[in-house]
């Protein structure tokens, strides 16, 4: 009996036993009951900034060398949209005449397409017919072709090459864009005494009153091409605390992006590439404009003629409202500029009618409410 009774009891004891552990595995199966964390409060959406530059590159007739002189009216039988966007007012507030030859700028050199070093179709008439408008006006100096001319004239003389550059602002009342696309190994000492060149007959301007003054630069859509000249412009020339020059164009990249891709290129002036050794800091928005094409090899692209559908209005939330990631306090890009109007290349279609972009680019000067002629522009 008392066999039995212990028998019982062990049976019991294993019984409880089991349960117990049946009952720890489920309980640590189950997950913790955690106080849920109160969600923080819904980010904002920085607020749309003005656009204040919406302006368009131009190649004239010849694929960039703009080599012959023009008559008034023939020029405009071919680019009237530019200013005008069907209701009189230009469809930009900001023209960059494509390209002047650096080695014949440093030489001023005279022949068939150049007069002193500046191209023959440049002419006093072809700035005023844009700035009497109240569209500014610009020259570039180089482009991916005359990579080589820039070398070599950083190389002979870039102190001089500056100060030439200077004279013919000041003579046609045009600013300067430096497009030199050197990817490799970039002369930057020479650049800077062109800059300083420049700078010593025209300083900066923050009004932007002195169309003369403004002297800018070309970069890579993004940071990962002409890494060395970004670096340099980053830290050097684009600061908004000791600002040498205006401000940066991130250009177009080979092709025509998506709206992402656009906008993630972009985003790279505004983050910098910190992971880069030695570093490229972040570009305050204030300080650069984003480039879309209006022409796509044999295509007009919606840029061009097609607003609603055009990367312009579809990348406008973002250029609006970038918001400073390390560099400058105010959200925002200063806006757009356009490759290229009339005739980029003998391989692209132009812009002349019946091809002109008042539906595109003029549409977006309207929706955007593009300050014509530019205001002074934000510094931070």
């Amino acid at each position: 009996m008392l066999n039995k009774f212990i028998s019982l009891f062990v049976l019991m004891v294993l019984l409880m036993a089991g349960f117990s552990s049946a009952t720890d595995s489920v309980s640590a199966a189950k997950p913790p009951t955690r106080t849920p964390t109160p969600a923080g409060p819904t980010p904002t959406p920085s607020p749309a900034t003005p656009l204040q530059i919406y302006g368009a590159w131009h190649c004239g007739n010849d694929a960039c060398t703009w080599s012959a002189v023009r008559t008034v009216s023939e020029f405009d039988s071919q680019n009237h949209w530019l200013i005008d966007r069907g209701d009189g007012r230009p469809s930009v507030n900001l023209v960059v005449l494509s390209f002047v030859h650096p080695l014949k700028l440093l030489n001023q050199t005279t022949d068939a397409g150049t007069l002193n070093g500046v191209p023959r179709g440049m002419t006093a008439e072809i700035v005023n017919y844009f700035k009497s408008r109240g569209i500014r006006v610009m020259l570039s100096i180089g482009g991916i072709t005359y990579t080589d001319a820039w070398n070599q004239a950083l190389a002979q003389n870039p102190t001089q090459f500056g100060l030439n550059a200077a004279v013919v602002a000041q003579q046609l009342g045009v600013g300067i864009e430096i497009d030199y696309e050197e990817n490799t190994n970039p002369n930057l000492p020479g650049l800077q005494a062109f800059i300083n060149a420049y700078r010593s007959v025209l300083p900066y301007d923050p009004t932007g009153n002195n169309h003369a003054a403004r002297l800018t630069i070309d970069l890579a859509a993004g940071d990962r091409w002409l890494i060395a000249l970004t670096r340099k412009a980053t830290a050097d020339w684009l600061t908004t605390s000791n600002p040498v020059l205006d401000y940066a164009n991130a250009m177009v990249p080979s092709r025509q992006p998506s709206t992402s891709g656009a906008i993630a290129n972009w985003q790279e002036h505004v983050d910098g590439k910190p992971q880069y050794d030695p570093p490229i800091p972040p570009l305050a928005p204030a300080k650069f404009t984003g480039s879309l094409y209006i022409v796509a090899g044999t295509n007009i692209a919606p840029e061009c003629n097609d607003f609603n559908n055009s990367l312009q209005k579809s990348t406008g939330s973002f250029v609006q409202s970038v918001a400073p990631n390390g560099a400058g306090v105010t959200s925002g890009m200063l806006g757009y500029m356009f490759w290229a109007a009339e005739m980029p290349s003998t391989r692209r279609i132009t812009t002349a009618p019946p091809n002109s972009c008042e539906g595109g680019v003029g549409a977006g000067a309207t929706f955007y409410n593009i300050p014509i002629p530019m205001p002074s522009l934000r510094q931070q």
